[in-house]
């Protein structure tokens, strides 16, 4: 099933300000039930959502406040310990979540230039808080995207920014526009079902997987319940949770081959990062496309 969201989100800042106690806190974000269109089923089973929650057949929905928690002293390329605290609108903590692709929680934290991306899942402490270790690579500023669904409601997508002090490196020129990716053993291609991207458009992306004799790969195993996955931003300042593109891959497509089917909402250059389980690890192999 396609569907394509949309929504209204604020963002929450993560002010890092001296002070004497050990951590400071973000303020709390309203997050807002969205409108949703939908487009049609697919025979293949692809889900993908952009910009907002996502229904799974109930239309209840509460309002939520999202509020994060870091370190007073912040530094690149160390662990980070995070804590996410989600509440209803009177302030009481949410305590009951849904499992959805395996998880309670899937966060994104990518850098604002989009060189630094990372996927992982907080831990879950009861009483509507989560707990998580990140690491930051490089000074700058990052953009968390939370992902999570209150029991019997819809998926919320809130996000978060956190800055890491230090100096900032100088940007870098955009990385060449490639559609092949080798990582250590394995090369994925990437396919595009139309000569250029328009924005509004379905597309259909295709990542042949190979191995290093050129031959489709067969023992791909699955990851958070899907062949693969894929996140999808669009090269924004700030970024919002109107960038932000989280697609799954169709069902029962060849050996070697992971495909997707999505839109992209407006023109502009995207990233993409598609992640999928070889050997029990997981590997992300990433792509810029531009869109008309």
């Amino acid at each position: 099933m396609k569907r394509i969201l949309t929504g209204i989100f604020v963002a929450t800042t993560l002010l890092v300000a001296p002070g004497c106690s050990s951590t400071t806190k973000s303020t709390e974000t309203q997050v807002s039930p969205s409108m949703m269109n939908h487009d049609g089923d697919s025979m293949n089973g692809h889900e993908g959502h952009s910009m907002g929650n996502m229904n799974h057949g109930n239309n209840s929905q509460i309002t939520t406040k999202v509020k994060l928690t870091a370190p007073k002293d912040l530094a690149p390329n160390q662990p980070i310990n995070l804590v996410i605290d989600i509440q209803d609108s009177t302030g009481k903590p949410v305590n009951k979540f849904d499992i959805f692709q395996e998880k309670i929680m899937h966060l994104i934290v990518v850098s604002d230039d989009l060189r630094s991306f990372e996927h992982i899942h907080p831990e879950y402490k009861e009483n509507g808080r989560f707990q998580v270790t990140a690491n930051f690579p490089e000074s700058g500023g990052y953009t968390l995207f939370s992902d999570y669904k209150p029991a019997g409601n819809q998926e919320n997508i809130s996000l978060m920014n956190i800055t890491i002090p230090g100096s900032v490196p100088l940007p870098k020129n955009l990385e060449k526009f490639t559609k092949t990716k080798t990582i250590s053993d394995t090369q994925v291609n990437l396919n595009i079902s139309e000569p250029k991207i328009k924005a509004g458009q379905d597309i259909n992306l295709s990542f042949d997987v190979k191995n290093n004799q050129n031959q489709p790969i067969k023992d791909l195993q699955p990851y958070l319940g899907e062949k693969g996955h894929l996140v999808i931003i669009k090269s924004s300042s700030p970024l919002t949770t109107a960038d932000y593109i989280h697609a799954h891959a169709m069902k029962n497509t060849p050996d070697g081959k992971i495909e997707f089917h999505t839109k992209f909402p407006k023109s502009g250059t995207y990233k993409m990062w598609m992640q999928f389980n070889r050997n029990g690890k997981i590997k992300t192999a990433d792509f810029w496309v531009n869109v008309e």
